[in-house]
């Protein structure tokens, strides 16, 4: 995952997620790992930017490169869904991923018919962005599919189901659920960078501008 200029978040990718917390600034490329240039293949990259309240804007920067093989790994009771606690907790289990604005992250595969209802505290909004596959959310079970992104209302649980039938490509339903408290402070943002004013945002640049931001320490494996 990835944090924003002045943020908190992450870059999953293969299962690999990069998780920063930009604070007072960060610099960092986005590429994908070479031994996927040379074999080839299809890939899933999501950025998710989380802000950060305005007393913790200038924070000192923090980098998380975390292996798939260390986030919290939870099945369904039917063993017809695998859950990947990334960022926050779910019911008591936390995965690796820290941020200053409490969110919780999760990366769910779920078999054909198979079906979740999870816990979810009630002061966090909740939302689910389809990577692949076809299902329904909801109590209401409203169907989504690949690159669709579904937003809970009020409650504390969240439901995802996967269609009887999927794809050839796609055999399972893969989602992302995300949900946080909500900050409610204005906001001011331009490309990567995050502030709460204009005059904020305007310094950020002349920072970027005269190198004062710092750089991420070289990935792990690379």
């Amino acid at each position: 995952m990835h944090q924003d200029s002045n943020g908190g978040g992450g870059t999953i990718r293969n299962g690999d997620t990069q998780w920063m917390t930009a604070g007072s600034g960060l610099l960092h490329i986005e590429a994908p790992p070479e031994s996927l240039v040379v074999s080839g293949g299809l890939f899933h990259g999501l950025q998710l930017w989380v802000n950060l309240p305005a007393s913790d804007k200038m924070m000192n920067p923090r980098y998380q490169d975390i292996r798939g093989g260390h986030v919290r790994l939870l099945t369904s009771p039917d063993g017809g869904a695998l859950l990947r606690v990334i960022a926050g907790e779910l019911d008591g289990h936390e995965g690796p991923g820290i941020t200053h604005t409490p969110i919780t992250m999760i990366h769910a595969t779920l078999a054909p018919g198979a079906e979740i209802t999870l816990p979810w505290r009630e002061d966090f909004n909740g939302l689910a962005y389809v990577l692949a596959g076809r299902g329904a959310v909801g109590q209401e079970l409203r169907p989504v599919r690949t690159g669709q992104t579904a937003v809970f209302g009020d409650g504390g649980s969240l439901t995802v189901r996967a269609d009887e039938a999927q794809d050839s490509n796609t055999p399972d339903l893969e989602v992302v659920l995300l949900g946080g408290r909500p900050i409610r402070e204005p906001m001011a943002h331009y490309g990567p960078f995050v502030m709460n004013t204009q005059a904020e945002l305007k310094e950020a640049f002349e920072d970027f501008q005269k190198g004062l931001l710092g750089t991420v320490p070289a990935v792990h494996g690379m």
